[in-house]
């Protein structure tokens, strides 16, 4: 890294690609880690914690600067109300950085990005938050609940307005503290190619904290590594990243040998790949998306991890295959959605999605699942999955599809894990054919699945 160019300055271009050009976080974060490869493993962890850290809590940091600035955030200039929130956040949350260099940096660098004349501003907002930190004063969690969760999980206010109407104030703060909470990375193994003892063992070696999942066998969940690329057995194809949440949907499909499966939105393509390993090398898998960027990504995969019964194909799932109506035995639907599941992971949809874009994603389902049901073949069976945990996005669209088309909802119960089935008890939506995973509630990320079969 040159003399010009530090970590603070990069993290800085990151939150202005993010904030100001709409750049998902992990992707500018990721190309930027990638082109500076040579950085020591604590800087690397450094410029994630700051940058990822900052976008996760921008509310919070907003509401405090706030407090203490003559000029309102949504007034500032980008660039110093970036330098401003990088600056907090270092204060509030990253103990190892002292309030003065947090303030001496964050000077520095919008002196460097020309704002000369605004860095006694900069100076003074900065000292003053480091001197009153511990004295700042939230919305009342009892007279104001609304925008106690907003600031103090930075959620937008009305996404938690539509979660009151469906959970209690007791789930969404579990939810909320799930999201800003750092958790192991979940991979699946691919048992076609090694056992969970030898992969743990490979990871083990190189220094990789690992520990079992949760709910599925097949499951691990590491930390305590620099890059997935670099982990012993990625680049052979012995595991790939994926939720234990999003591993249910294989399971929840019944696989049998020699079935053909439709994955109709596939893409990076890790439930085609499952599917495709409880195949045992039988049966065929059609992994579709709706661009070749897509369906590289699963070509990618399918070519690390070995498979031969998976069969790539750039298809919109809004257009009918007329060549597979009544072939599939299973279809996997996990469409798009407002992905407010994984936000622990893309701290940036919070901010992205709104009302309208939910309500479009929610026709979109709908309209998709129109197409595709087409391709179950009588007693197939379609599961339907998203990654977020709104109703209207999830239990009202089954609830709508079951109304029109000739599928009833079937227990899940004989096909789940037992270890999570165990879990559940006697009293689940799974012996209704769905399940709704609520962060903070289940060990996974938020995501929704139904089991549906047609008559």
């Amino acid at each position: 890294m040159t003399k010009e160019m530090n970590l603070r300055e990069l993290a800085l271009a990151i939150l202005m690609e993010v904030t100001q050009n709409g750049e998902f976080s992990n992707k500018v974060l990721n190309q930027t880690l990638s082109k500076y490869q040579y950085l020591a493993k604590q800087d690397r962890a450094f410029l994630s914690r700051l940058t990822e850290g900052t976008i996760e809590r921008m509310i919070e940091m907003d509401y405090i600067i706030n407090q203490y600035s003559n000029v309102k955030v949504n007034k500032l200039k980008p660039v110093i109300r970036n330098i401003l929130r990088l600056g907090v956040y270092q204060i509030k949350y990253m103990d190892q950085v002292p309030a003065s260099a947090a303030c001496n940096e964050s000077v520095k660098l919008a002196m460097k990005k020309g704002f000369h004349n605004l860095k006694g501003f900069v100076n003074g907002v900065l000292r003053t938050i480091s001197r009153e930190i511990e004295n700042i004063e939230y919305p009342s969690k009892i007279a104001q609940p609304i925008s106690y969760l907003s600031v103090a999980y930075s959620m937008p206010e009305w996404i938690i307005r539509n979660w009151l109407e469906e959970f209690s104030f007791e789930t969404i703060e579990k939810m909320l503290q799930c999201s800003l909470t750092e958790r192991e990375t979940t991979i699946r193994c691919n048992t076609n190619k090694t056992t969970i003892d030898e992969l743990r063992k490979g990871l083990m070696s190189q220094g990789v904290l690992v520990g079992d999942g949760a709910y599925v066998e097949e499951a691990l969940r590491i930390s305590e590594y620099d890059s997935i690329q670099r982990l012993y057995g990625f680049t052979d194809g012995l595991f790939q990243v994926q939720d234990e949440s999003s591993m249910m949907v294989a399971h929840a499909a019944g696989i049998k040998k020699d079935d053909l499966i439709i994955d109709v939105c596939a893409a990076p393509g890790g439930k085609s790949l499952h599917v495709a390993q409880l195949l045992e090398g039988t049966g065929n898998v059609i992994a579709c998306d709706l661009t070749e960027y897509k369906v590289d990504l699963i070509k990618q995969n399918v070519e690390r991890l070995g498979y031969t019964n998976v069969e790539p194909r750039v298809q919109d799932a809004l257009e009918l295959d007329d060549t597979l109506i009544d072939k599939a035995d299973v279809v996997i639907a996990d469409l798009p959605c407002s992905g407010l599941g994984v936000i622990g992971k893309k701290n940036d949809i919070k901010y992205n999605i709104t009302p309208e874009k939910q309500k479009d994603l929610a026709q979109l389902q709908r309209n998709i699942l129109h197409v595709v049901q087409h391709y179950v073949k009588k007693g197939g069976t379609l599961v339907y999955s998203t990654c977020t945990v709104n109703r209207e996005e999830n239990l009202s669209n089954v609830e709508w599809f079951v109304n029109r088309y000739d599928f009833e909802l079937e227990s899940l119960r004989e096909y789940l894990p037992e270890r999570f089935v165990k879990r559940e008890g006697k009293e689940s939506t799974i012996d209704k054919g769905y399940i709704n995973f609520i962060p903070g509630i289940y060990n996974t990320d938020g995501f929704f699945l139904a089991r549906l079969v047609k008559k």
